[in-house]
């Protein structure tokens, strides 16, 4: 099993994407990369540094990290700056948070490939997880629950083709 964290705006959708990919185990949505301390929600929407990360556990051995890479990439615009869809603010940037060094020549591997393909620089963080906390209880799997719910991913991983 491996885990890998990414930020790609609204969290809610991010999560309902995802989860729904062969071969990810469990998703927990939570604010990563901010302070060393545990936010409530309505402070990360007043900029307290963190962004709305999806934390992914997944099985290498049915996916690879460069195939959930090349979704992640399918659902966000890699070029936008602290926004994503509808939602501003420093909290929907996007983010590619590893916990291995290991990950990292996947990972570089799969924004080469986006920014050729691009032609420009991503506005894509890659770095190390600095830090974790999980979101209030009515955050996770908030589409499941609120199926009428806001989502700037209007795509089904199953209709996708990677």
């Amino acid at each position: 099993m491996k885990t890998i964290y990414l930020a790609g705006g609204c969290f809610w959708g991010m999560q309902k994407f995802i989860d729904d990919i062969e071969g990810v185990v469990r998703t927990e949505v939570g604010y990563a990369n901010g302070p060393d301390r545990a936010p409530t929600y309505k402070e990360v929407c007043a900029s307290s540094g963190h962004a709305e990360t999806v934390k992914i556990e997944y099985d290498e051995k049915v996916l690879s990290l460069k195939t959930l890479l090349k979704y992640y990439f399918y659902v966000i615009d890699p070029l936008s700056v602290n926004k994503q869809g509808e939602d501003e603010g420093v909290q929907y940037r996007t983010g590619v948070y590893y916990t291995e060094d290991s990950q990292i020549p996947e990972i570089q591997e799969v924004f080469e490939e986006e920014r050729k393909k691009l032609g420009q620089e991503l506005a894509v963080e890659l770095k190390p997880l600095t830090n974790f906390f999980s979101a209030e209880e009515y955050h996770q799997k908030y589409l499941e629950k609120n199926p009428g719910g806001y989502c700037h991913i209007k795509v089904k991983s199953s209709e996708v083709k990677i």
